[in-house]
């Protein structure tokens, strides 16, 4: 965490507006540059009109004194009315296109979240204050568009705004130009600090802000409501998400009482250069220093000015400053360290080489925010899984068998020693390189709310959807296209006016999906649980035919399936304890054999067939 912390003190807003600028001008190059343009002569139009006014009033002035006839107040006039109408129309383009540029360009921001996401390791998924990084990423994607539309905004209208009223007022009597320095300095030291402020509140809301949303997916979820609601626990969690929002408020609310605080002050001094500005200007008049056109004028002007540099510091320049510690966020998540490897296509598995593995995830924090002790999930593991044999990994929960296979995958790289695929590191392969021909079925699978058919062929988009390779691989997993309403076009889900299944209906899906991927490689990580031992057994001896020559491993928890297997690892507190066919183990003291006599009683009836070789 301190390299990313490092990147985070060397991360300027400037930086991050260099990085975002080529998302928002790739997303609309044409709109882009239009809304630039109108944008700059929307400035020059608002100083145009001040000398109108001048020219006019003192026109109107000539004319009251005898020395010029009324047909020059009437010019004056129109070319007024002209340049009001203009900078109308452009006030209007100027309020439109921004909304028109940012649909497009918040969907590439989105987008580049998660391209990012697929490139990160696995393993990052296991540290809470990774995944407080993503949540600031999300939200500050949210302000993205605005930050570098807001400092497009300053550069293409404000500053030439400023300039233009700057020489305009130079021109009438220099001590004027001091009304801008007047105004813009306590309005910009009050925005400094409240970009401090809310930067901070960004970094120690995040990780309430995930709690507050968990719990109330706890409470309203789809996946948990059932539960939630029968075992009386929505009152609980409802207790957690209004204590975590609670915080949450608080936080905010001294944040936004510290800096609007800091801000009141600074107006009042800005208001105070605001009236002695307009007294400067009146006394010019009187000593006659300016005319009364340019007197009126530049008093209108004033308050626009005042306005305007409100509206550019305070609004545009204060949401900025509210954001900024989001928008860092954003970008510095966009530069956190993905999984590098060299790519290459799937070979097509030989042996996999475990070598002296060790892993263990991210510490966690005692109450006294010091660090947890380290502890290894795996252990000093060293394993060979020759090309097309089938391995099972068996032990208690908490064993690092999941963590294992996980490694054997390449989903996670070892901390220490190594993992070899066809004789290369893990850690020089891309993940498209380790999953190219690799395949899975996981005890907590994902539920697609889409049709069967797409729920089982997500995993090989590009391979034969035909009906009959549908067939089999339903066939293979115990699921019945027929059972379905409309076959294989049925949808899963009642949120889209299908049907639910039940907890085996849905493993058998996932068997069928995972069977239906093209893989060298293919993992069973506990995917029977909700099926009966019977059932259970009927899968694995048909996984067992369709794994000839190819590698295969199966975690599971009940032994009396791992008769197939032409190796059984048993796993405990993290270390390879035990290797060997079912005979050999069984016939010796040790953890296997006391885990299956533990479990003899629960498959002893059932007379697993034994596969044909």
């Amino acid at each position: 965490m301190k390299k990313q912390n490092e990147t985070k003190n060397k991360t300027t807003m400037a930086g991050a507006f260099g990085k975002l600028l080529p998302v928002m001008v790739k997303a609309t190059p044409f709109l882009f540059t239009v809304n630039m343009l109108l944008s700059v002569l929307h400035s020059i139009s608002f100083g145009v009109e001040t000398m109108m006014r001048q020219r006019f009033f003192d026109s109107a002035v000539d004319v009251a004194g005898g020395k010029t006839g009324i047909g020059w107040a009437f010019l004056a006039l129109a070319f007024l009315g002209i340049t009001n109408v203009a900078c109308q129309v452009l006030n209007g383009a100027a309020n439109f296109l921004p909304g028109v540029v940012e649909g497009k360009t918040s969907a590439r921001l989105s987008m580049a979240i998660q391209k990012k996401i697929a490139r990160l390791d696995p393993a990052v998924f296991e540290d809470t204050e990774k995944l407080d990084d993503i949540n600031k990423a999300e939200q500050g994607k949210n302000s993205a568009f605005w930050f570098v539309y807001n400092v497009l905004a300053i550069l293409t209208f404000y500053i030439p705004y400023f300039i233009f009223m700057g020489w305009y007022l130079f021109s009438l009597k220099p001590i004027l130009v001091s009304a801008i320095v007047i105004i813009f300095l306590p309005t910009a030291l009050a925005q400094l600090i409240r970009a401090k402020v809310f930067s901070h509140l960004e970094d120690t809301s995040a990780p309430v802000r995930r709690e507050y949303e968990y719990y109330e997916t706890c409470m309203a979820g789809r996946e948990y409501f059932k539960e939630t609601r029968i075992l009386g626990g929505f009152s609980y969690f409802r207790k957690l998400y209004q204590e975590s929002l609670i915080c949450l408020q608080k936080l905010k609310f001294k944040a936004t009482m510290k800096s609007n605080l800091f801000e009141l002050s600074m107006r009042a001094v800005s208001t105070a250069g605001y009236c002695c500005i307009l007294w400067m200007l009146y006394d010019a008049l009187i000593k006659q220093e300016v005319t009364v056109g340019a007197f009126a004028a530049v008093f209108n002007s004033i308050g626009m000015l005042y306005g305007v540099m409100e509206e550019v510091i305070c609004r545009h320049m204060g949401n900025m400053a509210a954001s900024a510690g989001s928008i860092r966020n954003y970008v510095n998540f966009l530069e956190m360290d993905e999984r590098t490897g060299q790519f290459q296509a799937a070979p097509g598995w030989g042996d996999i080489v475990l070598e002296n593995v060790s892993f263990s995830y991210p510490a966690g924090k005692k109450e006294d925010g010091t660090p947890e002790p380290e502890k290894y999930a795996v252990k000093n593991v060293s394993l060979t899984l020759h090309k097309g044999e089938t391995l099972a990994v068996v032990g208690e929960n908490g064993s690092g068998k999941s963590t294992l296979i996980r490694l054997i995958a390449g989903l996670y790289l070892p901390g220490e020693g190594t993992v070899k695929k066809n004789g290369t590191d893990t850690r020089e392969l891309a993940m498209e390189a380790l999953t190219g021909q690799t395949s899975a079925v996981f005890q907590k699978f994902q539920r697609y709310q889409m049709t069967l058919a797409e729920n089982i062929v997500i995993s090989d988009p590009a391979a034969d959807c035909g009906e009959s390779r549908l067939d089999s691989v339903c066939g293979m997993a115990g699921t019945e296209p027929g059972e379905f309403p409309e076959g294989y076009e049925t949808m899963l889900s009642r949120e889209f006016d299908g049907i639910d299944l039940s907890g085996g209906q849905w493993q058998r899906v996932a068997i069928a999906r995972g069977f239906f991927r093209s893989h060298d490689l293919i993992i069973l990580d506990e995917p029977t649980a909700a099926i009966d031992p019977y059932e259970e057994t009927r899968i694995y001896n048909r996984f067992a035919e369709i794994s000839r020559d190819k590698s295969a491993v199966i975690v599971t928890h009940r032994l009396g399936s791992v008769k197939l297997a032409d190796r059984i690892l048993v796993m405990k507190d993290g270390e390879a304890v035990q290797l060997g066919t079912h005979e050999e183990l069984i016939a010796r003291e040790g953890e296997y054999k006391r885990l299956y006599e533990a479990q003899e009683q629960w498959y002893k009836p059932i007379d697993c067939p034994a596969v044909v070789q």
